[in-house]
C-alpha cells in the first residue's frame, strides 16, 4: 500500500529487454535504504526490487504491466517518480494507494497559473473508471485532488512544492500518464454493477 506522497524523483540509468519483460535500473538515494524484495511504486506501478547497488537498484515489469501502464515509454535518462510502501503506523498524507495502474491517460493541457499549475487529461471511458469533483486520483503514483470532473477527461491543481518535487516539471501535452482511481469509488461502483444484475 501506498499514500501518493513521493519521496525521490529517481533517474532511468538502464534499460534492459528480455523476452517480454523490462529490466529498469533506477538510480535514487533511497536505493542504499532499499532491499531486495521490496516493493517501490514507479510512477504509481508497484514493482519488486530484484537487485540493489550502491545508489541504483533493478525493478523488472512484465509484459503484463507494460501493456496497462506507462512504463513502456520510458527511456534512458527519464526521471521516474518514486515511493515506498507506507508504515503502518505513520500518517496517511495522500490517500490509500494499492500501486495497481487502472489505465492510462493523456495530457491535453498544461497550463501555468499565477503561483500554481493546472493539467487536463482524457482517458478512455469504455473501461467505466470515474473521477468525482474534489475526489482523489493518482497521476504517476502522485495523490491529487480532482477539478473539473468530465466523462472521460478531468484536471488537476499542482502546488509549487509538488510541481518542483515531482516529474509534473517535465510532464507535456500528450505525454502518457498512469492513472489509478480512488479504491473506495472502485468498490462502490462494482457493488453497483452487482446489484444490476
Amino acid at each position: 500500500m501506498f499514500t501518493g506522497i513521493i519521496e525521490e524523483v529517481g533517474k532511468v540509468s538502464k534499460i534492459e529487454t528480455y523476452g517480454g519483460n523490462i529490466d529498469y535500473t533506477i538510480q535514487a538515494e533511497i536505493a542504499r535504504e532499499l532491499k531486495v524484495d521490496q516493493s517501490v511504486a514507479h510512477n504509481g506501478v508497484c514493482l519488486t526490487v530484484v537487485d540493489i547497488e550502491d545508489k541504483s537498484y533493478k525493478v523488472t515489469a512484465i509484459d503484463e504491466t507494460l501493456n496497462k501502464t506507462n512504463l513502456k515509454h520510458l527511456k534512458e535518462g527519464d526521471l521516474i517518480n518514486l515511493e515506498r510502501g507506507m508504515k503502518m503506523n505513520a500518517h496517511l498524507d495522500g490517500h490509500i494507494v494499492q500501486g495497481h495502474v487502472d489505465q492510462v491517460a493523456t495530457c491535453e493541457r498544461a497550463e501555468t497559473k499565477d503561483g500554481s499549475w493546472e493539467f487536463t487529461f482524457s482517458y478512455d471511458p469504455k473501461l467505466m473508471n470515474v473521477t468525482i469533483e474534489k475526489g482523489s486520483i493518482t497521476i504517476n503514483g502522485v495523490s491529487l485532488t480532482v477539478v473539473n470532473s468530465k466523462l472521460n477527461e478531468f484536471s488537476v491543481a499542482i502546488i509549487p512544492y509538488t510541481y518542483e518535487h515531482t516529474t509534473f516539471r517535465t510532464l507535456k501535452k500528450g505525454d502518457v500518464v498512469n492513472l489509478e482511481f480512488d479504491v473506495i469509488g472502485k468498490y462502490v461502483k462494482r457493488l453497483m454493477e452487482m446489484q444490476s444484475l
